[in-house]
């Protein structure tokens, strides 16, 4: 499982000529299964995005789809964690690994 903190690196005006482009990529991931949650950062400095695929490489693909990726328009810094503990309605993110 991966945690994607993702950092903007321009003006929101410039992110925001992109939200739609990159809500389809999030909607995409969460069809496939790849993405669990995903929101923006208070203040609206970025995001996160918990990833449930445990291929490393298979994950850099997937973000590089990302519009803010590829844009340059955040950067995005990627830790990789084994989950061990969860709330009752998260355990399934645990067996499912």
């Amino acid at each position: 499982m991966f945690f994607i903190n993702i950092t903007y690196k321009v003006d929101l005006i410039e992110v925001d000529r992109h939200i739609e482009a990159h809500i389809a990529y999030l909607n995409k991931h969460y069809d496939n299964g790849s993405f669990v949650l995903s929101g923006r950062k208070k203040p609206r400095t970025g995001g996160v995005i918990l990833a449930t695929t445990d291929d490393r490489a298979r994950l850099d693909a997937i973000v590089s789809e990302d519009p803010f990726y590829r844009h340059q328009l955040a950067d995005y810094t990627i830790i990789e964690f084994e989950p061990s503990k969860a709330a009752k309605g998260l355990k399934g993110l645990i067996t499912a690994l």
